[in-house]
């Protein structure tokens, strides 16, 4: 196996998945790592496992720079079973190691895999002494479990940061400045609408302390994707910016249909939108994974979704983007709804309750027109678009 120095002393000792496409939820078209990180001084600390099938791929690179009865600590910054799921293997080969984790850690651990293990619990503050080294732990419940925690390598300035600042990417490559900016920017971006979306007043508070507390970082080392070693404060910058709620002017359009009429009309509002300089993405449900959808929202001020009226209500697909959106909570989105119906409607009415229940603003009532629409009523399609946009302006 290949082993990776990050610093003196510290090394990548996680494994790579080259073939995940979907993490609980959402799609990961690139795959992705389990990372997991080796700090070798006069102790030695282990910090992370990984997912459980990972677990050989793992050892072997662990057992190329120590043995494993020579572990001091083994540090569990989170217990999500992509980064623990071969935690009661690992311990049990781990005979002189010191476990750490938060109260809530040491809770789940327990919870999870019945662990009769002696775990020592850190508070936020907390730090340990590995000889030249200091180990500092930085409490983050709720990014994005209560359990979850921040290592800080004091005097390498290195951050182990858990499931923040990460990517689902797999690759050779270890560190950001080795992957194309693009697809980072994206990957990025892709995890941080999917994952931590719903905490962004949490991170915001999370970014305010870590500056206020003066630290340095030469490094932030997530538990996923590639490591920030070149600026890594761009990542620190991304995240605030998402979690403000910058966003450019471009409007997300979901949307079902079942013969055409709400795609009739959602091309013509795109038509619209386009009139007015702004851009538009138009995305079929049908055929886009929803959180591809999420992901082009994250930097789009406006949404607009769109259903045929199906047994009084939204179309299935519909239905469930807006129950995956609403709990991700996106934050100053501007919305609305339109659609199509024969005998009866009910779908836009169910579209934008669901809107305004996500905290998106509805701006504009929605458009609902009866069976196939006309080349007028395409027409107030195309104008409902321009009206749309102009709001976004405002």
């Amino acid at each position: 196996m290949n082993t990776v120095e990050i610093k003196k002393g510290i090394y990548w000792v996680g494994a790579i998945d080259w073939n995940i496409r979907d993490f609980h939820g959402y799609k990961t078209p690139y795959g992705t790592t389990y990372n997991a990180y080796l700090v070798v001084d006069e102790k030695i600390a282990l910090i992370d496992t990984v997912k459980r099938p990972f677990k050989d791929e793992f050892l072997a690179r662990v057992k190329e720079i120590v043995d494993l009865d020579k572990i001091d600590y083994l540090v569990v910054n989170h217990v999500e079973m992509d980064h623990s799921g071969s935690f009661p293997i690992v311990a049990g080969m781990l005979p002189n190691a010191t476990i750490l984790a938060t109260e809530e850690g040491r809770e789940e651990l327990q919870k999870h895999f019945g662990t009769t293990n002696d775990i020592t619990v850190v508070d936020d503050g907390d730090s340990i002494s590995l000889g030249s080294k200091t180990l500092q732990f930085i409490k983050t419940p709720m990014l994005h479990w209560p359990d979850s925690m921040m290592s800080y390598l004091v005097e390498d300035h290195v951050v182990f940061s858990s499931d923040a600042f990460g990517q689902h990417i797999a690759s050779s490559e270890r560190f950001n400045d080795e992957v194309d900016p693009s697809t980072l920017y994206h990957v990025a971006g892709d995890y941080y609408a999917n994952i931590l979306w719903l905490y962004s007043p949490l991170i915001s508070r999370l970014i305010e302390r870590v500056q206020s507390m003066g630290i340095e970082i030469d490094v932030i080392a997530p538990d996923h994707g590639v490591i920030w070693r070149d600026d890594p404060m761009q990542i620190v910058t991304w995240y605030a910016k998402w979690a403000s709620g910058t966003a450019s002017d471009r409007v997300v359009i979901a949307y079902d249909t079942m013969w055409n009429s709400t795609e009739k009309m959602a091309k013509a509002i795109a038509e619209g939108i386009q009139s007015e300089g702004v851009a538009v993405r138009l995305m079929r449900l049908r055929d886009t994974e929803k959180s591809y959808v999420i992901t082009e929202m994250l930097e789009s001020k406006g949404v607009l979704v769109g259903s045929p009226t199906l047994n009084n209500g939204m179309y299935p697909l519909v239905g469930g983007f807006l129950t995956y959106m609403k709990g991700l909570r996106p934050k100053k989105k501007k919305g609305a709804a339109f659609g199509s119906y024969g005998w009866g409607g009910g779908a836009c009415a169910a579209i934008e309750e669901m809107l305004q229940d996500s905290g998106i603003d509805v701006v504009r009532e929605p458009l609902e027109l009866k069976w196939v629409p006309t080349n007028e009523e395409l027409a107030s399609c195309e104008e409902y678009g321009r009206e749309f946009a102009r709001s976004l302006k405002e």
